[in-house]
């Protein structure tokens, strides 16, 4: 999309529609007018309703306004309750010169009020004046469009490269346990869907608002952050860890959640555009917590655990259960389902293992579009 405005192209002669039942008014003020403007004509308000409707649709319309069976404030009217024809302009011309029919006129939309006999300096001066104020209109239109058009691309080019930074910076912990991208697009994924889930059955409405769920999937790839503290010796080791190592390897989470919160501080300015780095403290800190109360680091149980971090859990664990590790082969997706299901109300937050559940077709797809080749 180009980054400068769109050029003004050279203007086509401006439409206009004369509206009147009287052939002989329709030959003067088109004789007048054709010079200088491509002129169409219609000689009764529904035949004028018809005309509008086709191309080229007028830029503005001259409107009498008794005429038989439809008059002009009823094709006004109408002309206004239509939105691809409330914004043209429309001028009165008409015999009548009665304030309350001027005031009439001007309440029902009319853009200006010409009165018979008409005068062609005074008319050409009305109309020239009208055209100019919808072309200006017409411009501003365009530039507005053409401005929203760049507020969104930059949006988007920088959410994409929020994204990818986050997906990099969750990386470098990974690769350090020998996770790979993979893993972080897969739980990023399984915890998509059920934001999604929970949101279109009205549940959590506060915290699964668009913006949440865009920052809850945002965050998930952080979980895991914690992990760039934990000495090689501990995270490599092929074997199972002794107590004081696996003590060691618990620190992950709070050393995660307190890097982002520290980054958030050094910031020092306001946290709400900070949004998803929130979520990412809450990922971060208690996706190792258990519905029972028995995870880790502040035993926290049930709804006490915060929901991102509850979403995190169970994405987690499943993609751990189908993943490669040293010290066990990747389960099949079906018998980690139903692993996923045992830990229903222990491990896990019901309501969640019940939309894993419902959703796991979803799952496994993810899990198979981003599965994870062997060397």
């Amino acid at each position: 999309m180009s980054s400068t405005p769109p050029a003004t192209a050279p203007a086509a002669r401006p439409v206009v529609l004369l509206v009147d039942d009287t052939p002989e008014n329709l030959s003067v003020l088109g004789e007048l007018l054709q010079p200088f403007y491509r002129v169409r004509v219609a000689n009764s308000g529904a035949r004028a309703l018809s005309v509008v409707a086709s191309e080229p649709r007028p830029d503005l319309i001259l409107l009498d306004v008794m005429m038989q069976d439809m008059d002009g404030y009823e094709v006004i009217h109408r002309l206004r309750a239509d939105p691809a024809t409330r914004d043209i302009p429309v001028i009165f011309v008409t015999a009548l010169d009665a304030t309350e029919d001027e005031r009439k006129g001007l309440e029902l939309g009319a853009a200006d009020y010409i009165t018979k006999p008409v005068r062609p300096a005074i008319m050409h001066a009305r109309v020239r004046a009208q055209l100019e104020l919808k072309q200006a209109r017409d411009r501003m239109r365009d530039q507005n469009a053409w401005l929203e058009s760049q507020v969104l691309l930059r949006r988007d080019e920088n959410q994409r490269l929020q994204d990818v930074s986050l997906r990099a910076l969750a990386s470098l912990a990974s690769t350090r346990d020998n996770e790979t991208g993979n893993h972080i697009l897969r739980t990023q994924g399984y915890v998509r869907v059920l934001c999604e889930h929970l949101a279109a059955r009205g549940r959590h409405p506060e915290a699964l608002t668009p913006d949440g769920i865009r920052f809850i999937t945002m965050a998930a790839p952080l979980h895991d952050i914690g992990k760039v503290g934990i000495p090689d010796s501990i995270l490599l080791k092929p074997g199972k860890l002794d107590h004081d190592e696996w003590e060691v390897m618990r620190t992950h989470a709070e050393l995660g959640a307190e890097a982002i919160q520290r980054a958030m501080d050094q910031d020092g300015g306001d946290a709400r555009p900070f949004g998803f780095l929130l979520a990412a403290i809450e990922i971060a800190l208690g996706h190792h917590e258990k519905w029972d109360g028995s995870g880790y680091p502040h035993g926290l149980k049930g709804e006490a655990i915060p929901l991102p971090a509850r979403l995190m859990a169970v994405a987690d664990v499943f993609d751990a259960l189908i993943s490669r590790r040293v010290y066990k082969p990747p389960f099949p997706l079906e018998e980690a389902a139903s692993m996923i299901a045992d830990g229903r109300g222990t491990h896990f937050d019901p309501e969640l293992v019940d939309a894993f559940l419902e959703r796991r077709e979803e799952f496994f797809a993810i899990a198979r579009r981003h599965v994870d080749h062997e060397d």
